[in-house]
């Protein structure tokens, strides 16, 4: 082989990685586009999926079902940007998430008697939600990352529980207590009111998750994105070069609270109020659940765990309680009627034979690989 044979060939090479990465770049965007695009038609047909939906997707309860699934999503998304890129074992993520909703809640009640505009009002409510979920995340961010690892973890879960607590213990016309809180509608737009108005829900919570998505791969694909991946892998190593680690873990702290705050507010309409138990450290663990189960190394990936967990946790509920398994033995009727149980059995399943995740199946299938469940997670996103 000659000089210029081996040039040919490097120079083919130089020039046809990027090449294949722009291909690549592109079809992942134009495969989002497509994505989106489905779900937003979705409640104009008659898609109906036995066994998995309640009924067509043009139906009232399907949509709720499915708007709620999004929303969710968008959650675990926020949760998987803490997580995944910055390393953050948080067990009071979903302190921000009924921030969001209680926080809307109340703001909502509060500008209930004033003569404001509705569209004013619900505006200055949502800007006031926004305001104490940013103020609550840079305070409870500022006191937990002092310290790291399980110390952390265990500050976020201090803060989750005083917050459950003082949702549960408020009077009732400030959270409800343990009964929730009803949403006031006087001044909510009336196409997010009422049963009728479910498709226009179903497209207010796509929009919340097409917003997450977006503002995460904004964060992650920014320079403070990198240097939280980086200090996540080697800290030491960043803090040679001379850049504080807590600043920019701070940052990504408070990006992805407020996200779960908007995710909240989000989730405050579609229901129609709030309960107490999204407060709870345990939903917290819910969210890290959907976010291994969809795939750590993957921002799709919490998308998809949220979607099959929420559709899997809604449709065991009505199996557990079919005559098809009260027909069963005791010894399979007792844990399949535990919609729990079937959670958690999948769940190590996919930890113990699919290491990356739902979203790591198909690289896995198309390479062949079957690598020990040890092995580390790709970090190629998609």
């Amino acid at each position: 082989m000659t000089q210029d044979d081996l040039t040919g060939s490097t120079g083919a090479t130089g020039t046809g990685a990027p090449a294949r990465a722009s291909r690549r770049r592109w079809l992942l965007v134009g495969g989002g586009l497509v994505a989106v695009a489905a779900l937003a038609v979705l409640p104009l047909l008659a898609i109906d999926v036995p066994g998995v939906l309640p009924g067509p997707t043009y139906t009232p309860g399907t949509l709720q079902l499915l708007a709620f699934a999004l929303l969710i999503a968008a959650l675990a998304l926020s949760y998987r940007m803490l997580f995944g890129l910055a390393g953050l074992l948080s067990f009071g993520h979903a302190l921000f998430f009924a921030a969001g909703a209680y926080g809307l809640g109340m703001a909502l009640d509060a500008f209930a008697p004033s003569d404001l505009p509705s569209g004013l009002a619900f505006t200055a409510a949502i800007g006031v939600t926004l305001v104490f979920g940013l103020v609550l995340a840079l305070t409870v961010g500022a006191l937990a990352l002092r310290v790291t690892g399980i110390s952390f973890a265990m500050v976020t879960l201090a803060f989750a529980q005083a917050g459950s607590v003082l949702i549960r213990r408020n009077p009732e016309q400030a959270t409800g207590g343990d009964e929730g809180l009803a949403l006031d509608i006087t001044h909510v737009p009336e196409g997010l009111v009422g049963v009728v108005h479910t498709r226009n829900l179903y497209w207010m919570a796509l929009g919340v998750l097409v917003l997450v998505y977006l503002v995460v791969l904004w964060v992650e694909r920014s320079r403070a994105g990198h240097v939280a991946e980086a200090a996540r892998e080697n800290e030491l190593r960043v803090r040679v070069i001379g850049v504080r680690p807590y600043t920019v873990r701070l940052l990504v702290f408070v990006v992805a609270s407020v996200l779960a705050a908007v995710a909240g507010m989000g989730y405050l309409l579609l229901q129609s109020g709030a309960a107490p138990r999204i407060a709870t450290a345990d939903f917290t663990l819910t969210i890290l659940v959907i976010v291994v189960l969809g795939g750590v190394g993957y921002r799709w990936g919490a998308i998809v765990g949220g979607i099959v967990y929420t559709l899997l946790d809604q449709r065991l509920t009505a199996l557990a309680g079919s005559p098809a398994i009260e027909a069963l033995p005791d010894v399979l009727r007792i844990p399949l009627s535990e919609p729990l149980f079937i959670l958690g059995t999948l769940f190590v399943l996919v930890v113990l034979f699919l290491p990356g995740g739902i979203a790591g199946l198909p690289g896995r299938i198309r390479t062949g690989r079957r690598s020990h469940p040890a092995e580390p997670l790709e970090t190629t996103d998609a």
